[in-house]
């Protein structure tokens, strides 16, 4: 009975082993199962890697090698009408470092050849000796230089401005991850002479002044880029392909002023002021018949090469960016408005007193005299302000300020220099009782010395105003030339009326004490100028301002010279521009082979019996 009594429990203990072994057998399963599955994804991911996304990161591998260094374009040159270079850009070198890269460098080999025999040696170098040879070639101490390539940056400096020589040295020297970088360095072959007409840049290349500043546009090139691949030492791959888009350099600026009339125009502005201890002085010259301008030249111009030696007040040119007011030089518009009108003749006669009350207004002289009995051309000739007020009240208001809008007063030239002025022209319809008569001869208007240069221009041109032309070309990089037209002219009188003026002015040398104005050959005509220059506080007025404007040769005038002096010391009466105007006038005369005149000079009577 026992046996029979134990077989059941038997039978228990081998079931219990089955289920046992069924559910050891199943775990194995789970777990082969979650093996082959991270097994699979494992495999999955290197097919991924290293078939499917191969492109990707051959791709990354090839951008951090990849090295781009940037083919500055080359400013363009800034030249006068005879070729001269007044502005260009000279190649010169920064030295800059891949610090990262130099970090991995501990020694590297140079390629050395013998100049004798042309024997190449390698020789290896540590860094530390690579480094101390680049401090000498540098002109610094190694600590400097060790400072310099230190650190985890990919791009730093080293030295700037270096010139092609030392540039080369640093070549030779093999360094890996150093790196000489083009740069470009604008220098001024003429320093002064005509500064404030090109302008310069600072020290991050930025236009501030001048040609410089107005043309930028034009002066500045494209640049380029090289893309080449380098190592982790720096070193370029050599069979890796180097990818170069060139720059395209800026354009070549043709100005149409005279490098040597420029000079020459400067030397006698600096003379006048220094003669008068003046506060500054302006001298400009324009050809006739084109509008250009031969020179554009102001006292005190500053060196673009070092333009910190200079005051700040003379940056610039006065000449564009000063309005005073110009005096009797004003009188011939007021002149040629009255002939043009059918109001006057240069020969119209006029019962001068020695004082003028008009519209209880009284206007005198600056010299004492009687009642006299004058013409139009005498009183023009000897500058009288009664005169010019009797014969002037004929034109109505609204004609002397227009008159005075076609001659250019009160708006600005267009000339491409910056900071020019407008002027003053108050509409006439705002002007006082008195002002409607001052500006018959200048006072209570205000004009830059090259406005009322080209009022000049406009009468021994026929009559027609042009605008100061003082860009003649651009050349591209590739040679092609564009040439700046001549922009269309604007008759403000008729021919006729315009001879009447010029026959005006020639009698104020030929008729008058002021024959200093006297080119041996030459006819020439032109008109004084004085009126008082307001104080800079704007209260009152504090000094003069004394000019001569006057063309030749008067037959066929061909040039215009302006001459403006601010603020002379000492006698007002004693400060002439006559000497200098026969100085610069000849100067240009001479350089243009201008023939001398063959014809008599005109000589209208002053006074009428």
């Amino acid at each position: 009975m026992a046996a029979v009594a134990q077989k059941p429990a038997q039978s228990a203990r081998g079931a219990s082993a089955q289920q046992l072994n069924k559910v050891g057998r199943g775990r194995m399963r789970a777990g082969f199962v979650v093996m082959m599955v991270f097994l699979l994804l494992i495999a999955g991911r290197l097919i991924m890697v290293q078939g499917l996304d191969v492109g990707n990161m051959a791709q990354a591998a090839e951008n951090q090698r990849t090295v781009v260094q940037t083919l500055p374009a080359v400013r363009g040159k800034i030249i006068d009408a005879k070729g001269n270079v007044l502005a260009e850009s000279i190649i010169r070198y920064d030295i800059t470092v891949a610090q990262n890269n130099l970090a991995e460098v501990d020694d590297y080999e140079r390629r050395e050849v013998d100049p004798d025999t042309g024997k190449v040696t390698k020789t290896v170098y540590t860094k530390d000796e690579g480094l101390a040879q680049l401090a000498e070639v540098l002109g610094m101490s190694f600590e400097a230089v060790k400072k310099s390539v230190t650190g985890t940056a990919n791009f730093n400096y080293i030295a700037k401005d270096v010139s092609p020589l030392v540039e080369k040295k640093v070549a030779e020297l093999g360094i890996p991850a150093i790196y000489p970088q083009t740069i470009t360095k604008r220098v001024y072959p003429m320093g002064a002479v005509g500064g404030p007409i090109v302008g310069f840049l600072d020290s991050d290349g930025n236009p501030l002044a001048g040609i410089e500043q107005t043309m930028n546009k034009q002066l500045t090139g494209a640049d380029g880029k090289r893309t080449f691949q380098a190592g982790k030492n720096g070193i370029i791959i050599p069979t890796a392909p180097v990818r170069t888009e060139p720059a395209v350099d800026g354009q070549t600026v043709k100005l149409t002023i005279d490098q040597d009339i420029q000079y020459y125009a400067q030397q006698a502005a600096q003379q006048q002021k220094e003669k008068y201890s003046a506060q500054w002085a302006s001298i400009s010259v324009i050809e006739v018949k084109t509008g250009k301008v031969i020179a554009l030249a102001d006292s005190d111009s500053y060196d673009p090469n070092d333009v910190g030696a200079s005051q700040a007040a003379n940056i610039g040119s006065r000449t564009v960016s000063s309005a005073v007011e110009p005096g009797s030089t004003s009188k011939i518009m007021t002149a040629a408005a009255l002939v043009q009108e059918g109001l006057a003749t240069p020969m119209s006669q006029y019962l001068v007193p020695p004082t003028l009350s008009i519209d209880g207004q009284t206007f005198s002289d600056a010299f004492e005299h009687g009642t006299e009995k004058r013409t139009l051309a005498g009183i023009i000739a000897d500058s009288m302000n009664t005169g010019t007020v009797m014969a002037g009240a004929k034109l109505s208001l609204q004609q002397r300020y227009d008159y005075m809008r076609k001659f250019g007063v009160g708006e600005k030239t267009g000339i491409p220099l910056p900071g020019e002025s407008s002027g003053i022209l108050a509409n006439w319809q705002d002007w006082d009782g008195r002002q409607r008569y001052t500006v018959l001869f200048g006072q209570g208007v205000a004009q830059t010395p090259l406005q009322t240069t080209m009022v000049f221009q406009t009468i021994a041109n026929n009559g027609v105003r042009l605008k100061p032309a003082l860009i003649e070309s651009f050349t591209h990089a590739d040679g092609t030339v564009d040439t700046v037209p001549q922009a269309d002219g604007v008759e403000v009188v008729s021919p006729e009326t315009a001879q009447a003026a010029r026959d005006m002015l020639e009698g104020v040398v030929t008729m008058t004490d002021y024959k200093i104005v006297n080119i041996p050959g030459y006819r020439t005509g032109g008109k004084t100028g004085t009126a008082e220059a307001p104080a800079d506080n704007g209260v009152g007025f504090d000094g003069y301002t004394a000019s001569f404007i006057g063309m030749a040769p008067m037959e066929d005038p061909r040039y215009v010279v302006g001459i403006t002096v601010q603020r002379p010391q000492g006698d007002i009466y004693g400060v002439t521009q006559g000497y200098t105007f026969n100085q610069v006038m000849g100067q240009v005369l001479r350089s243009y082979d201008v023939p001398p005149s063959t014809t008599p000079p005109v000589k209208l009577p002053k006074f009428y019996e």
